[in-house]
């Protein structure tokens, strides 16, 4: 059985980052509050004049803005309620990211393997087959080094390409026959599929799937719904990848050519089996992306089914073990309980070792996960909510007590702590920002971008972020403004919250550090993410 690994990794005193600062002591709730210098209000600025023109629209001005701009060196040059709390949304991924880059390094991987007790000379397993990962992301046929989309048309990826890798070494190994089960083993981490807080109306869809160490395909099918012959005709339902997962209800029926097409998709709790309505037009096509509801299963019948295409007979069938969480404390007296034994940037290791092998039996094939700093390019530049909190889950397991979020929360706090934030400025429950209980301040998002670029990881980390008007989830924004390919930011959008934060190149060929915030903008509309690229490009025309 694999264990987890001690990590040799020297320690600063008391755990710190930066000489002088106070660790909270374990168990405590509040840390002693951060000196965070004044913002200037930009009353008498050109800048601050300008972003008050933009705010003062009545198509933004009852919505809650929040914004902060420092220099590089984490100077204010700008504030407007930068100290108030806002939904950071897919925001809360710079800070889960960046304690990943620090603490277990670029690059960083894990494996995942597939073992059996024995194997005879005639290829014979007698007995279960078991799938291991401890939380490689990449488990599909995303490639990397991972290139963003550039508008381009691309081949679609074999989602099962990682699975059949892994089948292919089994049968490589001499392997004609197992006797007992296909089983993907989740007792690395805890079973914990959901983060606290998530919405339920979010599980159906791929951006609400389920965490787990076992993720193939990022734990999503997609659901492809085609129109009948004729009107009047049922449509057809297709899945990819199709293991068995989902059993699919179709009632939805074929329009005229040129209609509306409207297709409901539902699936109760607990349940496989999902009933799709509605109408779809003639001719017509509809794609969804929905969650697969446990994980581990499905990476179990995912390799199941690559066996026997591999010419591997089978007896057994697809199962999946999970084990609970051990510790009984809140998720809040987890998060804010102290963690001193966190490295400084001097003791950063070139790769933390996550697992390690205990010769549990024979392993038959084996994969390693692209390095961090390649994950992260998928992770921010297409804001991959699962990535985000699998990260969240590694870190706890090698710094915390157990692989969770509480834990990994526990230890993100720490670090941001040690690099200087205010435990006041930020309260995080989730790894991706899916969760509407974070919050976090404009200035603590600047500080831990400062902190960021600063460290001998801030080119990759950067570099991952989406560039304004070119790639990523900004490659459609400042695509006609004079900052495009001159925005590099993380987006956030979350119910009517938005967030927009990252450094941008200004006029005077320096680049400052922003953090753009909204809450409560009217919904249904886009005006309030105009307002906030306008106040981007009233930063940058300012400095």
């Amino acid at each position: 059985m694999w264990t987890k690994c001690a990590v040799a990794i020297p320690v600063l005193a008391m755990g710190l980052f930066l000489a002088g600062m106070k660790v909270p002591s374990a168990g405590s709730q509040t840390p002693a509050p951060t000196a965070v210098p004044a913002y200037p209000d930009g009353t008498d600025s050109a800048l601050g004049q300008r972003i008050a023109t933009i705010l003062a629209d009545p198509a933004v001005a009852r919505a809650h803005w929040g914004i902060a701009v420092t220099t590089l060196e984490g100077v204010p040059l700008y504030g407007h309620d930068e100290a108030q709390f806002f939904r950071p949304a897919s925001n809360a991924k710079l800070f889960t990211t960046a304690a990943a880059m620090q603490l277990l390094g670029p690059q960083s991987t894990v494996p995942t393997e597939v073992i059996a007790d024995s194997v005879t000379p005639q290829g014979l397993v007698n007995g279960d087959l078991r799938l291991r990962s401890d939380g490689d992301a990449n488990l599909s046929g995303v490639i990397f080094p991972y290139a963003p989309a550039t508008g381009e048309s691309a081949a679609p990826a074999d989602p099962l390409r990682a699975i059949d890798d892994l089948a292919a070494q089994v049968a490589a190994h001499g392997v004609r026959h197992v006797t007992g089960n296909i089983v993907a083993d989740d007792t690395q981490w805890t079973w914990e599929p959901y983060p606290q807080s998530w919405a339920i109306d979010d599980m159906l869809w791929d951006y609400g799937a389920p965490v787990s160490s076992l993720s193939v395909n990022d734990s999503t099918i997609a659901l492809t719904v085609h129109s009948g012959a004729r009107a009047g005709d049922p449509a057809t339902v297709t899945q990819s990848p199709d293991v068995g997962f989902y059993s699919i209800r179709v009632q939805a029926v074929t329009t005229a050519l040129k209609s509306q097409t409207h297709i409901h998709i539902d699936r109760a709790i607990g349940s496989r089996t999902v009933l799709v309505t509605g109408e779809i037009a003639l001719d017509g096509k509809d794609v969804e992306q929905l969650a697969v509801s446990d994980p581990p299963l499905f990476a179990a019948q995912a390799l199941r089914a690559s066996l026997v295409a591999q010419g591997i007979a089978v007896d057994g069938e697809a199962h999946a073990t999970e084990r609970a969480s051990t510790l009984a404390d809140s998720f809040t007296k987890q998060a804010h309980e102290a963690e001193p034994g966190l490295p400084g940037p001097s003791d950063l290791p070139h790769s933390v070792s996550e697992v390690c092998n205990d010769s549990c039996g024979v392993t038959l094939a084996q994969r390693t996960s692209p390095p961090l700093a390649q994950d992260l390019l998928y992770t921010l530049k297409e804001s991959q909510n699962l990535h985000a909190e699998q990260l969240l889950r590694r870190l706890g397991r090698v710094y915390g007590r157990e692989a969770s979020s509480a834990q990994g929360a526990r230890v993100v706090r720490q670090f941001l702590v040690n690099a200087g934030l205010d435990g006041n400025d930020f309260v995080f429950y989730d790894g991706s920002g899916l969760s509407d209980h974070d919050l976090v301040t404009p200035r603590a998002t600047a500080q831990l971008l400062t902190y960021a670029s600063r460290q001998t990881w801030s080119s990759a980390w950067k570099a991952s972020l989406p560039i304004g008007g070119v790639d990523g989830t900004l490659a459609s924004r400042f695509k006609d403004s004079p900052l495009k390919g001159h925005v590099f930011a993380k987006t956030g959008t979350l119910g009517e919250s938005r967030g927009l934060a990252g450094y941008v190149d200004c006029a005077s060929g320096k680049q400052v550090i922003f953090a753009v915030y909204v809450d409560n903008h009217a919904p249904g509309g886009a005006a309030d993410r105009t307002a906030m690229d306008r106040i981007v490009e009233a930063i940058a025309a300012s400095y």
